[in-house]
């Protein structure tokens, strides 16, 4: 077997694996206000959603498209490699950016904190593509246009459709009994909960496929002309599929919680208007080829849930935190990306490659073990919030897995 083959084979694993980070750290997207309102029990919620992320992986691949020509220039027009670029730098460049995105992700799932998944994996391909090629390397034009400005713009949208959405049902629901509002829009939101879910997987999971397609292209086992006509192969569609919906069951506990809990508390109607406009927006930006976040669409829904109901409490602190981490999410990954290629380029072919895979599993495995000090699962991701950083509850019997969640 080949080196390229090898290291081809790398590159796909390690997709599949972010592609399974993917799931766990964006089933808060399509699932946290159902699960705080009580309309669906967790473990019921995350199943519901990760059914519907594998259905979805197979409605569209324009995002999957988008992927293979918006992000790095690897290939000419006619999908031969560029000038100066080999088959195995090139999948170097995809691994390398891989791995910055898989480590963010798993370090602001450890924090809380629901960054784009999205952007972490663009940050680790545009870090990873600036070392291995260059600025010319970079298709900037694609990301401005694909990436950049619909991340500026889609929470502000999905901030003003929600809390116009929310303003408008209790407007109409005002003479509504509390207790009959609240049964009656609990059952909406599974509906429109389960909508989300379904345009989760129309958009996240063919990010990786695209990926996927990608370092098969610059391996040679597939070309641009061959998708055109084609479309993606079937295996890929279904792996990704299946990748990102075991990684939605298992649940991304506290990155739900920070959704649910921590931003705005959370009434049914809120949460039916918060989905309903993350699943219009989500699945518009897929029909259009936008690489969109998901996290980015949900938050700034639940957001405008919270600013269009009268008497909320929105939490803008919480809200800061995140933001923060939004804007740090493609400079750092591509900073970790950029790492992980020099570092393997300098010990070369095969055996660097495995290095650094080597590097992300001890540091994947570090993380997690970390975590489970402070666990969140299904059992107490509805714990009180407390600003203070501490989830506290109201009677004695706390458990340690109960307290401090709010980090």
């Amino acid at each position: 077997m080949s080196g390229e083959l090898l290291i081809l084979i790398l590159v796909v694993v390690t997709a599949i694996a972010f592609d399974f980070t993917n799931g766990f750290h964006d089933t808060g997207n399509a699932m946290a206000t159902s699960i705080a309102t009580g309309a669906l029990k967790p473990k019921v919620a995350v199943s519901i959603s990760a059914v519907l992320n594998l259905i979805g992986a197979f409605l569209s691949v324009e995002v999957a498209t988008t992927i293979t020509r918006d992000v790095l220039m690897i290939q000419t027009d006619t999908g031969d490699l560029v000038a100066g670029l080999n088959p195995q730098t090139a999948m170097m460049i995809i691994f390398a950016g891989l791995v910055g995105g898989i480590l963010w992700n798993i370090l602001t799932w450890l924090l809380g904190l629901p960054s784009s998944s999205s952007h972490a994996l663009f940050g680790g391909l545009i870090g990873a593509g600036l070392a291995g090629i260059g600025f010319a390397g970079v298709n900037w034009g694609g990301i401005a246009s694909k990436i950049i400005v619909p991340a500026f713009f889609s929470p502000v949208i999905a901030c003003l459709i929600a809390a116009i959405g929310t303003w408008c049902v209790y407007r109409l629901t005002r003479r509504v009994a509390t207790k009959r509002r609240e049964t009656g829009f609990r059952w909406g939101q599974i509906g429109t909960a389960s909508l989300v879910s379904l345009a989760h997987g129309t958009g996240d999971a063919q990010k990786t496929m695209g990926v996927i397609a990608l370092a098969l292209i610059a391996h040679g086992s597939l070309t641009t002309t061959s998708i055109e006509e084609h479309g993606l192969p079937v295996w890929i569609i279904f792996v990704c599929g299946l990748a990102i919906a075991l990684g939605t069951y298992l649940g991304g506990w506290r990155i739900i919680r920070t959704l649910g809990k921590g931003l705005v508390e959370i009434e049914s109607p809120q949460g039916m208007a918060a989905e309903a406009s993350s699943a219009a927006i989500i699945l518009t930006s897929s029909s259009m080829g936008m690489a969109l976040s998901t996290t980015h669409v949900a938050t700034g829904s639940i957001l405008g849930s919270g600013v269009g109901r009268p008497g909320a409490t929105v939490r803008w602190g919480v809200a800061g935190r995140m933001a923060s981490a939004w804007l740090i999410t493609m400079p750092a990954a591509g900073i970790v990306g950029a790492l992980c290629f020099f570092l393997e380029h300098a010990i070369g072919g095969i055996v660097g490659a495995l290095v650094v895979f080597a590097l992300l599993v001890a540091a994947a495995l570090y993380m997690y073990l970390h975590s489970r000090r402070q666990k969140v699962d299904a059992s107490n991701v509805n714990a009180d919030w407390d600003d203070g950083t501490a989830a506290k509850r109201s009677d004695s019997a706390t458990t340690p897995a109960e307290t401090k969640l709010g980090e």
